[in-house]
């Protein structure tokens, strides 16, 4: 039974890979792909999901917390949900692309 609900776990580690200029800018200078990741993820625990999802090897993930910015609307005040991004090293020779498949 825990193997079924680890691999559960590993299936909603990951929540969406980072498309931006700056995390293209990481892929192509140091072989780093950016995901956004639940707030309690670990590093093991992301290097397993991403090698189980994309069938790749992982070197290394390094973590970053972003705290959710303030924000107002009127009297009231909100605020943002905290992210927690991912910064997953790839081994040599090693690719995810996420544009197959856009059919242009």
């Amino acid at each position: 039974m825990s193997i079924n609900h680890s691999q559960e776990r590993l299936l909603q580690v990951l929540l969406s890979p980072q498309i931006s200029e700056k995390a293209t800018y990481i892929a192509d200078k140091s072989e780093q792909v950016v995901f956004m990741v639940l707030p309690d993820a670990k590093k093991p625990e992301i290097k397993a999901a991403v090698e189980m999802l994309f069938k790749v090897k992982v070197k290394s993930v390094q973590v970053n917390n972003l705290k959710g910015k303030v924000k107002r609307v009127g009297k009231s005040v909100g605020r943002r949900s905290d992210l927690r991004k991912a910064y997953v090293c790839l081994q040599p020779g090693q690719e995810i692309n996420f544009t197959e498949g856009s059919g242009s």
